[in-house]
């Protein structure tokens, strides 16, 4: 199939329709950025990438970065995180209080935010320089040394990161989180600030597509299994309360970010991400929905 001239038509056509939505103010360095931009980079198993538009700019990755969390401590400790948050879509916005009382402190998923605070915490016990460790461990997956935190937006975050400290002294007050709840917040913050292009995007999540295998060096960072679940856990959690909305339209495991990201994949054939600032109420890049139910139903390309 020539997915490189659907994906020219498919964004041409995304490109001339509107761009509605708005970009999130409530992060005052993502309030900066350029609503027009907008790119896609496709990146195949036979090693076909096509890359059109912004493809190449860097962007706040933000949510994106929760699944590599997650990937790094699955990898690490296995079954034993599902003690610590639970595998079920939440019905919720991302940063929801309202069900942590009754399910004891245990989040939802580890793609909402009280999820990926807590695996944060995880990391942060299990590995030395969690900051450092975890850089490390998505510089490795892009084969991408220039890969970095942006600390004007963490700083950015943590100015107004009001719920999340909320979320995260509410979770230790129920027990699920080790560590002191400052030095986890500032670890979350820099996460969800971590810059990548789609370019750098549709590579890191090649592998899983590829059954948790890197495809520049073959070494396996998830089982099978494992890569079976985090795909399992983004198509049923990866775009919170619009994730039946994006498995019904799309049809792909995916995740989002309020950077304007979105990236997706089709085990055993390809990775493919979109950028495009302005969110949808559900807060998903408008643009980056169209585009990616338009080039499935193109392309007859879903799991389903």
């Amino acid at each position: 199939m020539k997915y490189s001239k659907i994906i020219e038509e498919v964004y041409q056509s995304v490109l001339k329709g509107e761009n509605n939505g708005k970009v999130p103010t409530y992060i005052p360095e993502l309030a900066q950025v350029d609503p027009e931009k907008f790119g896609v980079y496709f990146y195949s198993l036979n090693k076909q990438s096509f890359g059109i538009g912004d493809s190449e700019e860097k962007f706040s990755s933000q949510s994106i970065a929760k699944v590599l969390a997650l990937s790094l401590a699955y990898s690490i400790v296995g079954d034993q995180l599902w003690r610590r948050v639970d595998v079920e879509p939440s019905g919720t916005s991302f940063n929801s209080l309202i069900q942590l009382e009754a399910d004891n402190g245990i989040p939802r998923n580890p793609l909402i935010n009280a999820g990926a605070i807590v695996v944060c915490d995880i990391l942060l016990s299990i590995l030395e320089d969690a900051e450092a460790d975890f850089l490390t461990f998505v510089r490795e997956l892009a084969n991408d040394e220039s890969i970095n935190y942006s600390v004007l937006v963490a700083e950015s975050e943590k100015s107004v990161g009001y719920r999340n400290f909320a979320l995260c002294y509410y979770i230790k007050s129920l027990g699920n989180i080790e560590n002191d709840p400052i030095e986890v917040l500032n670890f979350y913050f820099k996460l969800c600030s971590l810059e990548l292009s789609c370019k750098s995007l549709a590579y890191i999540f090649s592998f899983l597509a590829n059954d948790g295998i890197r495809m520049h060096d073959r070494v396996q960072i998830l089982t099978e299994t494992c890569t079976k679940r985090v795909n399992a856990i983004m198509q049923t959690c990866g775009f919170y309360d619009e994730s039946g909305e994006f498995a019904f339209k799309v049809g792909l495991p995916g995740k989002s970010g309020v950077g304007g990201g979105i990236v997706a994949v089709l085990p055993n054939h390809y990775s493919i991400a979109v950028w495009s600032p302005k969110l949808n109420e559900k807060g998903n890049s408008y643009r980056g929905m169209k585009f990616l139910e338009e080039f499935t139903a193109q392309t007859h390309t879903s799991i389903f």
